[in-house]
C-alpha cells in the first residue's frame, strides 16, 4: 500500500537482513510500513539470527525484536528470550500470521508461534 494511503500511525518494521519478497508482502498490510534502517525508529525488527538481537537492541532499545526461524530447535525460544527478543515466529508461515505477530510484539506481548512452542 502506498505510504500516502496508510493510516497516520503505521507500524514501522525493519527486516534484518533485508528481504525484498517479505518486505513486499508485509508492505501490503494496511498498517505496516517496512523501513530500511534503525534510523527510522521501527517498532519491531525481524531477524533470522539470535546473535543480532542484542545488536539491534543496542541501536534502539525500544524496538521489539522477533526472530524468524524455519523450524523448532531445542532451547531456541529460551535463547531468544535470554537475548532480549520479543519472540520467535515461523519465517515461512502465512504473512497474515506474521503481521499479527508483529502487531502483538509492538504492543509488548511476548510472541511465540504455537507450532514452535516447546514442551
Amino acid at each position: 500500500m502506498p505510504v500516502s494511503q496508510r493510516p497516520a500511525r503505521s507500524l514501522r518494521v525493519l527486516l534484518d537482513p533485508p528481504n525484498p519478497a517479505l518486505a513486499l508482502l508485509l508492505g501490503l498490510q494496511p498498517d505496516i510500513e517496512v523501513v530500511a534502517s534503525t534510523m527510522a525508529r521501527p517498532a519491531v525488527a525481524l531477524t533470522e539470527s539470535v546473535e543480532r538481537v542484542p545488536e539491534l537492541l543496542a541501536d534502539d532499545p525500544e524496538c521489539r525484536i522477533l526472530v524468524l526461524t524455519g523450524s523448532a530447535h531445542p532451547g531456541l525460544a529460551r535463547a531468544v528470550a535470554a537475548a532480549g527478543g520479543a519472540g520467535l515466529v515461523l519465517r515461512d508461515g502465512p504473512v497474515e500470521e506474521l503481521a499479527d505477530s508483529v502487531r502483538r510484539a509492538s504492543r509488548g506481548e511476548p510472541v511465540t508461534d504455537p507450532a514452535l512452542d516447546a514442551p
